[in-house]
């Protein structure tokens, strides 16, 4: 099994739905809905026009499996709105939008090798702070993921329409 990074393009929008939506079977299937519900993200235009942007504003990755999309996230240079009520950094940053993986790819080590990618890309551009932020209800295991990936939980927030989301914010130094 080779896992290979390249960059990806608006030619990549519907393979990186098509993860979003194995994400969201997968977690349907274990009774999650929590953080991204039971339907189909392809099929809310928010979602579609949230990737989109954020592709257009950053640089997305896409960790391939054996020559197959397998992972994907984008980054840019600043969150989303939606945390402009946060505290800044105070530093340049680079920020992780969208992480998703094929679902068929699962515990193959794509999601991770495009966070070390992405941590070592932020460091080659000479900026020290790398952020994420996630869904941080239910069992906590998204959380944790990140934390075994090399990030330290910083702010909490919430988000949704009634306000009952829970986020986390995660930074890696690199």
């Amino acid at each position: 099994m080779t896992i290979t990074m390249r960059e990806g393009g608006p030619d990549d929008l519907p393979v990186i739905l098509r993860m979003l939506d194995s994400c969201v079977e997968w977690l349907v299937a274990q009774g999650r809905t929590g953080q991204w519900g039971s339907e189909p993200l392809s099929e809310n235009p928010r979602v579609a026009n949230s990737v989109a942007g954020y592709m257009a504003d950053g640089t997305t990755y896409i960790a391939e499996v054996d020559g197959v999309p397998a992972a994907t996230l984008t980054v840019t240079d600043a969150p989303g709105a939606y945390l402009a009520h946060l505290p800044a950094p105070g530093e340049p940053e680079r920020y992780i939008h969208w992480l998703a993986s094929d679902r068929r790819f699962k515990g193959r080590g794509a999601g991770a090798a495009l966070l070390a990618h992405a941590a070592e890309e932020t460091r080659r551009a000479g900026v020290g702070l790398l952020r994420v932020d996630c869904y941080a209800g239910g069992d906590g295991k998204l959380v944790a993921y990140y934390e075994a990936n090399g990030f330290v939980p910083t702010e909490t927030y919430t988000s949704g329409a009634n306000g009952d989301w829970p986020g986390q914010v995660l930074a890696r130094r690199v």
